[in-house]
């Protein structure tokens, strides 16, 4: 059973930067395409971003293009995100999923079958 657990979530000003981490226990992760979601009060979950298993294959939402990088360090069994420029509307809880191994990234929650229980950031305007 695939374990995921966030961190580095907080609170930073309009234009200010985090990196929030994942780290996965409990499977192959350096087989496991790895994403992040994020959901803000009162909305759907969607799509950030994605990484294949390698890492050379990336996927962004358009809001986001530009100003965030995902990445992974198979070494350490852990996904980041790199969020520069923060936007009040990047305001959300964010969370770390995990598809089968040797699967495909890719933009669809449902297409995701383990879910860390995620990390709040709140950009202040």
């Amino acid at each position: 059973q695939v374990q995921l657990v966030e961190s580095g979530g907080g609170l930073v000003q309009a234009g200010g930067s985090l990196r929030l981490s994942c780290a996965a226990s409990g499977g192959t992760f350096s087989n496991t395409p790895m994403g992040w979601f994020r959901q803000a009060p009162g909305k759907a979950r969607e799509f950030v971003a994605a990484i294949g298993r390698g890492g050379a294959l990336t996927l962004y939402t358009n809001s986001v293009e530009g100003r965030f990088t995902i990445s992974r360090d198979n070494a350490k069994n852990t996904v980041y995100l790199q969020m520069n420029s923060l936007k009040p509307e990047d305001t959300a809880g964010y969370y770390c999923a995990a598809r089968v191994p040797y699967s495909n990234p890719t933009e669809r929650l449902d297409h995701y079958d383990y879910w860390g229980q995620g990390t709040q950031v709140t950009v202040s305007s």
